[in-house]
């Protein structure tokens, strides 16, 4: 999941948006297509959160562009390590759940 915020453009504004990783098409373990679904924050659908993260779960997140994107949810440090591993993400940084205001929010010292 990945979120942005409002974008000027020279004759109107893109509202914030975010958008949903729905899955991969891949074949002998390569991912061949990615299908990414966009919403603008301002649309009428209406989503609902089904279980938020609990403390000591591990956010994956990857950053650029000025933004951060949730890559996956782990149930602790090894576990995301190692879907880090298998998926090849170099430039993950890990997030404790419930961390957040430690010296070690945001992957300081959990750099992928």
């Amino acid at each position: 999941m990945k979120k942005e915020p409002p974008r000027p453009y020279a004759t109107w504004t893109a509202p914030a948006s975010f958008t949903l990783h729905e899955g991969n098409f891949a074949s002998d373990g390569v991912i061949l297509v990615t299908i990414m679904r966009s919403h603008s924050a301002d649309s009428a659908l209406v989503f609902e959160v089904a279980e938020e993260p609990k403390p000591g779960q591990v956010r994956v997140l990857l950053d650029f562009d000025g933004n951060t994107e949730l890559l996956h949810l782990a149930e602790s440090v090894t576990a995301a390590e190692l879907w880090i591993a298998k998926e090849g993400y170099r430039n993950a940084r890990l997030e404790i759940v419930g961390d957040e205001n430690s010296e070690r929010a945001g992957g300081a010292d959990l750099a992928a």
